[in-house]
């Protein structure tokens, strides 16, 4: 397995920074200046207030300076912003694209049993979690701790007293801020859980509408899916709960602070003045300080929230990208072709096995149909040889060559599937055929469908080959056809025919057949059928559980 997956989110975030290398180190040190020139305003008003107090008049100088600090520190902290989320952008766009990679890396089974809803909602929301974890969480959170600490700095300069205080202070609240954060992440994750429970819902009620509604069960389907919805909204009441009391305790513990601090400060004690004694002028700088302190702490406390989404969804992603892998063949000198051979082969997708050292042989050129009962085992056949999955026990070979350990690039070369019904995919009537593969020149297309039989109502169409495919544009049996084009187009050594009739009228079927016949001549062909196909010449082979 390729380490970078293996690692999972960081490491495709790292990897992504280091490709954007200017960005980064731009973000950063946007950062470090907009914490340095945050604590110049409250410096330079001091100064001007002691000046004023002092008797010394107010120059034009030191008032440039100050408003010049507060336009420099608003133009550093836009810069910072606006850097964030352009880099923030450029992380769910990598993650994206790893999570892409690893999705067709998984073997059959593995996506067979995946709920989509919930890897569509790790592919949306969790991804933008992580996007928010950059734009608004992490990294503002280093800058705001940063910020603390150079305040804490200054203010032990200029009031030691104030910065025993707030170190007694500050663990206090930062104990308060852990049990917050805590609370947070366990409600977080709930509403991650219920969110894709939601998002699974959709899709199966409107794959199954039509069972739903011939046994009245849309009451039943719409408990479940307010009884989804009541446990997100509950997760979400415990997280807005949380938030909502951290807020108030920022501020009152800034009121608190700042009062205590006054009043030790006008106490006429000398060993209270020797700690807490300053100037007019230091006083307000020092008042300045505790605001923009606790200022930072209050947006902690919100980088706290994000963070802990984004980890709920980088928890999630991780485990995505942590499912093991199929093994990726490599090419072989020349493509798998000659006769297709199953020895001794057991195979279930479960604790009971589907096939019990099942065995067949079937000759180069040679054309069989498989018949037996539903589940004997017939399209599992079909998913062995495609490489879909490997047998438990026995070998499944194409012309020798274990089926699973053909690469995919000469797969299609190797065999062909024409399913009973056409899987549509975005773009031309070409693009059907060929599914955007370099390998498949347009004459290969054109060729394919004239032997299929379809060329004619493909070149009736207003743009030809080029014509966006749309849903009602074909037939049902020319819809069959462009699957037959599809199949053949790579000129395959074995075909796989799964009830392409099945749904057909007479007069149609009997066109899909003879277009068959041309497609399978020279080919080897399996067939799954509730009736032999004479005019292909095949013979039957039963298979037994």
């Amino acid at each position: 397995m390729n380490n970078r997956r293996k690692n999972g989110v960081f490491a495709a975030i790292r990897m992504a920074a280091a490709s954007h290398h200017l960005l980064t180190a731009g973000t950063i040190l946007c950062v470090a200046a907009s914490v340095a020139a945050s604590l110049l305003p409250p410096l330079l008003l001091a100064r001007i207030i002691n000046h004023l107090t002092a008797g010394l008049p107010l120059t034009f100088l030191a008032v440039l300076l100050y408003f010049g600090s507060l336009a420099l520190e608003g133009v550093l902290s836009s810069a910072q912003e606006s850097l964030l989320v352009l880099f923030g952008q450029k992380m769910p766009h990598a993650l994206r694209s790893e999570m892409s990679k690893k999705l067709t890396l998984l073997p059959a089974s593995t996506l067979v049993a995946q709920n989509p809803g919930e890897v569509a909602a790790r592919f949306s929301g969790d991804v933008d979690t992580v996007e928010a974890l950059f734009t608004s969480g992490i990294i503002s959170m280093v800058a705001d701790a940063c910020r603390i600490i150079s305040i804490m700095a200054v203010i032990a300069v200029k009031n030691t007293g104030l910065a025993l205080i707030l170190l007694l202070v500050l663990p206090l609240f930062a104990v308060f801020t852990r049990h917050v954060q805590k609370r947070m992440l366990a409600a977080q994750l709930d509403n991650r859980r219920a969110v894709a429970a939601v998002s699974g819902q959709v899709p199966e009620t409107l794959h199954n509408i039509r069972t739903i509604r011939a046994l009245g069960l849309e009451t039943y389907m719409e408990r479940r899916y307010d009884r989804c919805i009541g446990e997100s909204y509950s997760a979400m009441e415990r997280t807005n709960f949380y938030d909502a009391i951290y807020s108030p305790v920022v501020l009152v513990l800034n009121a608190v602070v700042v009062g205590i601090v006054m009043l030790l400060s006008a106490s006429g004690n000398a060993v209270v003045l020797n700690l807490f004694g300053m100037s007019v002028g230091t006083s307000v700088a020092v008042i300045n300080y505790i605001s923009r302190i606790f200022a930072p702490i209050e947006s902690l406390g919100m980088e706290i929230q994000t963070i802990q989404s984004a980890m709920a969804g980088v928890k999630r992603i991780d485990a995505f990208l942590a499912q093991p892998e199929r093994v990726i063949a490599e090419e072989q000198k020349t493509a798998a072709r000659g006769q297709v051979e199953l020895s001794h082969v057991t195979f279930g997708y479960g604790e009971k096995p589907v096939m019990c050292d099942f065995s067949m042989t079937v000759g180069q050129g040679e054309q069989v149909t498989l018949v037996g009962r539903t589940g004997a085992g017939k399209s599992t056949v079909f998913k062995l040889l495609l490489g879909l999955y490997q047998p438990q026990a026995g070998t499944v070979t194409i012309g020798g060559v274990d089926a699973s350990a053909i690469a995919d690039r000469e797969r299609r070369t190797c065999i062909g599937c024409v399913e009973q019904h056409f899987s549509r995919v975005p773009g031309t009537v070409l693009e059907q055929i060929t599914l955007s593969d370099p390998q498949i020149t347009d004459e290969m297309a054109h060729r394919a469908a004239e032997l299929a039989g379809i060329d004619t109502a493909i070149q009736a169409l207003p743009d030809g080959y080029d014509t966006v495919c749309t849903e009602g544009m074909f037939s049902q049996g020319e819809w069959q056809l462009l699957s037959i084009a599809r199949a053949v187009a790579a000129d395959p050594a074995v075909l796989l025919l799964d009830e392409i009739t099945a749904n057909l009228d007479a007069e149609t079927e009997a066109r899909v057949l003879e277009a068959l016949r041309r497609a399978s001549e020279g080919r080897t062909v399996l067939s799954v059928s509730h009736r032999i196909y004479e005019n292909l010449g095949s013979r039957t082979v039963e298979i037994k559980t």
